[in-house]
């Protein structure tokens, strides 16, 4: 796997291209669940759950530096990254797994249309958005270059939530991709 790592300015350029994506009803173009370290399955729909979030997905199993006793942190069960970002930040759609996320949305995630505490509803799921910042990793950046890194967690970067957004599920279900999202 190997993106060609762009430039702040050719990212800035990209993304006066990008047009918007829709506020108040998107669609789910992507669902990818991470099964171990390095691997990823393109999935047509999935079951999500309280407990462990998006079945087949190594979210619980992996846990997180961030929780004390290196628990998987429940306040980022679900991860949700722009589809229009991801294209740009990946330059083609079979990268954009590798951003590490499980869900591309065409959908305005920015903290200004999302806010923490916010529900949003995905097929039969309804997840909420966390408080907790979704930050790019060591791995983004070598997938996706230093300027990729800095621009989706510059301030401005961090208020559109560029590099995506943290859920946690409230109710349970089955989504598939073209599934409608919407705020609850």
């Amino acid at each position: 796997m190997q993106a060609t790592h762009l430039t702040m300015e050719e990212l800035e350029a990209g993304l006066a291209t990008l047009g918007e994506s829709p506020r108040d009803s998107g669609v789910i173009e992507l669902i990818v669940a991470r099964p171990a370290v390095d691997q990823r399955v393109l999935l047509d729909s999935a079951e999500i759950t309280l407990t462990d979030g998006l079945a087949g997905d190594n979210w619980k199993a992996r846990g997180s530096k961030a929780m004390p006793d290196g628990s998987a942190n429940p306040e980022a069960q679900i991860t949700l990254m722009n589809s229009r970002i991801a294209n740009l930040v990946a330059g083609e759609r079979s990268l954009w797994p590798w951003a590490g996320d499980q869900l591309y949305v065409d959908f305005d995630i920015s903290a200004d249309n999302l806010p923490p505490g916010q529900r949003i509803a995905l097929g039969t799921v309804i997840l909420e958005v966390s408080a907790v910042p979704h930050t790019g990793c060591a791995k983004f950046t070598e997938r996706f270059g230093h300027a990729a890194i800095q621009w989706v967690n510059s301030p401005v970067g961090r208020q559109a939530r560029r590099r995506g957004v943290n859920c946690r599920v409230v109710q349970g279900g089955t989504i598939c991709v073209g599934d409608t999202i919407t705020k609850v």
